[in-house]
């Protein structure tokens, strides 16, 4: 009985113990219960907010990019798209081969879906073309039944409606590169583009705007189940070009099927009002993309219609050349306008022999006489007097060996050698001869087209450094405002040189004999002055002088020379510069000088009135408005 009582004493007091530590423990959790769901309760309520609501960025319209005159450039269009969902196909192989018998699906298309599927969660479409045709929306939709997983989204894309024309300086957009990623997320979005080449690149953050944002109820998987809020973005900022598109596709028009480049400029402002280079390529290519083909023909075309030849195509400058060691020579006071030098045909300089364009020679020369029948003889005597050193110091000054400063992308800086260069660049000493041949364009010295009309605005402008621009407005990642009128740092060339170099240009263009005569304008109040150069770009051999020098329709396009023309207009007041290069085009009297010519007399045409509210623009020193 004794053992029975105790066994019983101890059951009770073990079962009061357990009682005990499980009312303990109940404590504890509810305790904790409380804790979690009473005092930390706004905490976990944001959490599970967020859990359950994901935000999504939107990307914003691009901005428009438009001519001085409004004209449209690059716009947004609707992208109709084809997409697919992976989880919802009974296997991606077999709704791609579905749909690949409805619209085409290129190898390299479902090589990038499979990629793409393999790195995203099954139920995020899929993009599997882009830019669909409403046939082919169509054709899609009625068969809708027979795709399971697949879906028409409507996007944005870039269009270019003018096609080929300006191609070079609007560049184009294009897939973010795991290159390019900039941290910015608008870059992650499917299907979001950034500007490649021309304005479209330089002023890409600007253009791009600011995302909108779109909150979505999701479950736990990600998937979107509503849309709770959405926020449109700010559009990006509208771009206006000083591009005249109608004198652009004028100048376009006049270069025809040549490999060449012409840019008109504003000598005062710095405008930019034509830069045409051709062939030229269609940048919604680009959007569309390219098929290896495509690109092949492009990528291997001798004339290059990828590269603006206007800022990235850099040639002999030839006889264009001879107006910046015409400057260096008077600015250094080796040679007097009056200083006459007999041509023959050639000079001497040791037992080489130097010869002029001219086989039998031009008789005595002085400066004026020298530039208007762009005697090399003459220069060969002017350049042995000054030396190169001046000369490249001047050229440098004109703009020539370095960027502009124009706001495209790939601009070259050309060739200004001298013997530091030479050393550098290719371990050999500079010979006399070289100065010869250098100070008339030919040797290193390479330029382009840009450079040349910037030159030339200086020239006209009075020796002031103005800077090519293609944006009318400035630019920033958020707004665009009028460009203010820039004063133009002096050059610190004389007005008595400039003035005297501009005299021997307009008698090129305008006086008998003159290399450009031809080519002349004849309407008063819209003549021109002008410098011909034709850049040899093959050795002529002293068998060939002897029997005869081969003309360029004698030869192969490729070792055709170079035609140039460098001009500004109204003579009287000038207000424009041109350049015009024609690779392998012949020569420049007889090639560059016409065109240049027809554009300028549309140039004038199309603002007439701005010339003449114009006519006292400041900077311009008085006595350069007439010789």
């Amino acid at each position: 009985m004794y053992h029975d009582n105790d066994r019983a004493k101890m059951f009770s007091r073990r079962a009061l113990m357990l009682a005990g530590g499980k009312a303990t423990l109940m404590g504890a959790l509810a305790a904790r219960m409380y804790y979690l769901q009473v005092m930390e309760a706004d905490k976990y309520s944001v959490q599970a907010e967020d859990n359950r609501i994901s935000t999504r960025l939107l990307a914003p319209p691009r901005g428009l990019i438009l001519d001085r005159n409004g004209i449209a450039m690059a716009v947004n269009q609707h992208n109709y798209r084809v997409m697919v969902v992976a989880e919802q196909t009974p296997s991606l192989d077999y709704t791609l081969d579905a749909l690949s018998k409805i619209i085409s699906i290129g190898d390299g298309d479902r090589a990038r879906i499979h990629k793409e599927v393999r790195r995203r969660r099954s139920f995020v479409p899929l993009s599997v073309r882009e830019n669909l045709t409403w046939e082919e929306v169509a054709r899609v939709e009625v068969n809708a039944a027979d795709l399971p997983g697949v879906i028409i989204d409507v996007g944005q894309s870039r269009y270019y409606p003018l096609e080929s024309l300006g191609a070079h300086i609007l560049g184009y957009v294009s897939a973010v590169s795991e290159a390019e990623l900039s941290g910015d997320p608008l870059e992650e979005l499917p299907g979001f583009r950034i500007g490649k080449g021309g304005v479209e690149r330089v002023y890409d953050l600007a253009l791009r705007g600011k995302a909108g944002t779109s909150s979505l109820e999701v479950n736990s998987v990600g998937r979107v189940i509503r849309e709770l809020e959405r926020k449109e973005g700010e559009p990006g900022v509208d771009l206006n070009l000083t591009l005249d598109m109608k004198l652009q596709e004028y100048a376009a028009q006049r270069l025809g099927d040549e490999s060449a480049a012409v840019v008109v400029m504003d000598i005062h402002t710095g405008d930019v009002l034509v830069m045409a280079s051709t062939p030229s390529f269609d940048p919604n290519s680009f959007n569309r993309g390219l098929s290896g083909e495509e690109w092949k023909e492009l990528s291997t075309n001798p004339r290059s219609p990828l590269t603006n030849k206007a800022i990235g195509g850099t040639f002999a400058p030839g006889s264009t050349f001879k107006l910046v060691t015409a400057l260096a020579a008077l600015e250094a006071r080796d040679i007097t306008p009056e200083m006459r030098v007999f041509c023959s045909g050639h000079t001497q300089l040791g037992s080489i022999k130097f010869h002029c364009w001219k086989k039998e020679g031009h008789g005595a020369q002085d400066l004026v006489s020298g530039i208007k029948n762009s005697c090399d003889v003459y220069f060969y005597e002017v350049a042995r007097r000054v030396g190169y050193e001046k000369i490249a110091e001047m050229a440098k000054r004109f703009g020539m060996g370095a960027p502009t400063g124009i706001d495209l992308p790939g601009e070259k800086s050309g060739i200004i050698p001298n013997k530091a260069w030479k050393r550098a660049a290719l371990k050999q000493p500079w010979h006399p001869g070289e100065t010869l041949i250098n100070a008339i364009g030919q040797g290193y010295v390479t330029a382009t087209a840009m450079q040349l009309a910037t030159m030339t605005a200086r020239i006209a402008n009075g020796g002031f450094a103005v800077i090519p621009h293609v944006a009318r407005d400035q630019i920033t990642e958020k707004s665009a405002r009028p460009r203010t009128a820039p004063a133009w740092p002096s050059l610190d060339v004389s007005r008595q040189s400039i003035a005297l170099v501009r005299k021997g240009m307009f008698a090129v263009s305008n006086e008998p004999g003159g290399t450009a005569y031809k080519a002349r304008i004849s309407q008063e109040g819209m003549w021109l002055s002008g410098k011909t150069g034709s850049a040899q770009v093959r050795r002529i051999t002293m068998r060939e002088r002897e029997t005869g020098v081969k003309k360029n329709d004698q030869l192969p396009w490729k070792e055709r020379d170079h035609a140039l023309f460098v001009a500004y207009a109204p003579e009287e007041n000038p207000r424009y510069s041109i350049a015009v290069i024609v690779e392998h085009g012949g020569g420049g009297s007889a090639v560059a000088a016409p065109i240049a010519r027809d554009i300028m007399i549309e140039v004038q045409k199309r603002d007439m009135a701005r010339v003449a509210s114009d006519s006292t623009a400041p900077g311009t020193p008085p006595d350069l408005r007439r010789f």
